[in-house]
């Protein structure tokens, strides 16, 4: 590997790359505005702009070789040729090559000249997707050009690249400014950051040579393996990429940690008090991660901690145990949660534990209004020791006294802004508070390495003694009868049932209606059962009355949408059912399987579908048949869905890959860690670089 320079290099010459876009010739305001509109500013930008795929017009394909679904091109003479108007506008041309079989080129769009060019005798030379037509092979609106007779088609030497591109920014325009941009790629020793011995331990080829080659492949690539972004090169890029990420976040994590925290322990009577108090004892996994949460807050460093596990492991009794280590050492603290349903359940959960002990805990939401507002705020400012609430904590007019600790539930609820506004409402100086993050769903071991590289993470792997698994199947809504019939059964033993609707749609007015439909459906089905219905619409008053009634066991069916998700614990009810369950993605129903299977009795989920089932929605609801385990759902839902879904980050701006996979290149972390902790430890300046190469401007996240 080709030497680099070190961090301490002096009259480096200008790196090219940080040029605007505008020094390469020929791009003008317009162009560069066109350019901008796909995040391509700098000349490395456009080094990093990768194909979206590749086409093959390095050679020519018998029409006979043709493979349905596969891209090919062919050279014929045109046959026969047919203008046709029955349904809509179109134009067949027929033609045929040397293997005497015939391909018809089918076009919608097209105008007259267009038609009377495309005479029989003419040759082409066609590019396009083969597929089954009418009349055998076809190609519909392929690229072709005419061929003078006699002359032999000009030939491609090498792969052509197709880039992903932006209107009024032609494909063949770009991959020419691009082109521009790889003459001005530096040499190697100007160009490679990564220090070359920690390459060269790891295998990693020339950034420059992968480059060249991504943009350039020979006649000879792998096409299959460039397509699935698995080539040698492509690897090369990725692996840049995702040490950039992990640099960027550590930089991060070490720029918190150099702030200051206040010590939070007291002398643990409050929690040995509370734990002498459960019904219940802790699992080994609770108290370990009780310990690691404990060890984080005595010290004089923020804390900054994700701790996660399953619907039901007990995250909000470890939560709590933090919660009044920061009491006992005279702090506030402030609990935030994306939904008030979910807010109002630590709320009880929180009040029930910690008011025993003489702690006030104080609620604060958006319904919380006029004089009731202001006295909760008039508390708030004035010590309160534990708020809990939900987006309405980070409002302007929140005050805290003294904020030592925050915790936040399902953060990749909430944007990253967001949550430093909370944190940012304990600043002190230099001083921030501690930070405690709970997830119900489980983060894979690939993403938790890679995007939660600036937290520590600790796993509550371990259920509570006397959980049932939940056995679950899959039932087709032809079989409706037979699933009302059953919980008529059920409930005539005494169990009691969710029946959970769910749409398309994401308005509350709509899933409010799908519910009440259904309500009304099971009310008259199961005149001798109590059935009650809870939706977003309904006031919180409604919704609580109902809950309550639903756990003192007054209603046997209770008809609800998604808004049950989180944030409910009724130990005998032990069956649900999850309608058109194929619209939902793996972790949502997990969550609401959750809500099941939390007492002794043997629970059931009846997952109900719509046929016909896509491939992906009958490998979520498979995986759901096969597994309780939220860990290995989790990883599956990052293989199906992807890790910015899986995340939330679509909102949050945590990740947003150029090249990299994580699903695809989990298999690259463990290297870039051992090259990440390396560069920030000898290599400073460069792991700095590689962050403006990569990031630039886009890091705004640093004290996160």
């Amino acid at each position: 590997m080709p030497a680099s320079p070190t961090s301490s290099a002096i009259d480096m010459p200008p790196d090219p790359g940080l040029a605007p876009v505008s020094t390469l010739p020929g791009v003008g305001p317009a162009l560069a505005e066109a350019l901008a509109r796909l995040g391509l500013e700098r000349v490395q930008d456009l080094w990093f702009h990768l194909p979206l795929r590749y086409e093959d017009r390095t050679r020519i394909e018998a029409i006979a070789d043709l493979r349905v679904g596969e891209r090919a091109q062919v050279e014929g003479v045109v046959e026969a040729v047919e203008r046709g108007f029955r349904y809509r506008p179109q134009l067949k041309v027929a033609i045929s090559d040397a293997s005497a079989q015939t391909l018809v080129l089918r076009f919608f769009h097209f105008h007259r000249a267009q038609a009377e060019q495309l005479k029989p005798g003419v040759r082409l030379l066609v590019y396009g997707e083969a597929r089954h037509g009418a009349q055998g092979m076809e190609m519909v609106h392929p690229q072709y050009q005419r061929l003078l007779d006699d002359v032999p088609p000009a030939m491609e030497d090498r792969l052509t690249p197709v880039y992903p591109t932006t209107e009024g920014l032609g494909p063949k325009r770009l991959a020419g400014v691009i082109a521009k941009a790889l003459a001005v790629l530096p040499p190697d020793h100007q160009l490679e950051l990564i220090p070359p011995e920690l390459g060269a331990a790891h295998g990693l080829t020339s950034l420059r040579e992968a480059l060249l080659y991504v943009h350039r492949p020979p006649p000879d690539a792998h096409l299959g393996q460039l397509t699935l972004g698995r080539h040698p090169a492509q690897q090369r890029l990725a692996f840049e990429e995702l040490l950039t990420q992990h640099l960027s976040l550590k930089r991060m994590r070490a720029a918190v940690k150099r702030r200051r925290a206040p010590m939070l322990g007291g002398d643990g009577a409050l929690r040995q008090r509370l734990l002498d108090s459960l019904p219940f004892a802790l699992t080994g996994a609770q108290r370990r991660v009780s310990d690691d949460v404990a060890a984080d807050l005595a010290k004089k460093h923020p804390m900054l901690r994700l701790v996660q596990g399953d619907v039901g492991s007990g995250k909000t009794v470890v939560a709590a145990l933090a919660a009044l280590a920061a009491v006992e050492s005279g702090r506030q603290v402030a609990l935030m949660a994306p939904t008030e349903l979910l807010a109002e359940q630590h709320l009880r959960s929180f009040r029930h534990w910690l008011q025993p002990l003489g702690v006030e805990v104080e609620w604060l939401a958006g319904k919380v209004t006029g004089k009731a507002r202001q006295r909760a705020l008039e508390r708030v400012a004035a010590g309160a020791p534990v708020v809990i609430g939900t987006h309405a904590l980070m409002q302007e007019g929140v005050d805290f006294a003294r904020l030592g600790l925050v915790i936040v539930d399902e953060q990749h609820r909430f944007g990253v802004q967001q949550r430093l506004s909370l944190r940012d409402k304990g600043l002190e100086g230099d001083q921030v508070p501690h930070q405690l993050v709970l997830t119900a769903t489980p983060i894979p071991r690939t993403l938790a390495m890679s995007a939660y590289a600036d937290l520590d993470v600790s796993s509550i792997d371990e259920l509570p003694p006397g959980r049932t698994p939940v056995q679950t199947i899959a039932i087709s809504n032809a079989r409706r009868a037979e699933v009302i019939e059953r919980i008529h059964s059920a409930c005539l033993e005494g169990r009691q049932v969710y029946w959970v609707c769910t749409l398309i749609e994401e308005t509350e007015q709509l899933r409010a209606q799908a519910a009440e439909v259904a309500y009304a459906e099971l009310s008259g089905a199961l005149r001798d059962c109590h059935v009650g219905l809870i939706h977003g619409r309904m006031k919180p008053k409604e919704k609580q009355a109902v809950m309550d009634a639903f756990k003192q066991g007054e209603l046997a069916v209770l008809v609800a949408t998604t808004v049950i998700e989180v944030g409910v614990d009724v130990p005998n009810a032990s069956l649900m059912v999850i309608e058109n369950s194929e619209r939902l993605g793996l972790a949502q129903l997990h969550q609401l399987r959750g809500r099941v299977g939390r007492g002794a009795v043997a629970s059931n989920c009846v997952l109900l579908y719509q046929p016909p089932l896509g491939t992906l929605a009958r490998e979520r609801l498979q995986v759901m048949r096969d597994t309780n385990d939220g860990f290995r759902i989790a990883e599956k839902d990052l293989e199906l869905r992807g890790p910015g879904e899986v995340l939330g980050t679509r909102q949050t701006g945590q990740l947003s890959f150029r090249i990299a996979d994580l699903s695809r290149d989990a298999h690259l972390l463990p290297a870039v860690q051992a090259v990440g902790t390396a560069m920030l430890r000898d290599h400073a300046g460069q792991a700095e670089r590689l962050i403006e190469r990569w990031i630039g401007g886009a890091a705004r996240y640093v004290h996160a």
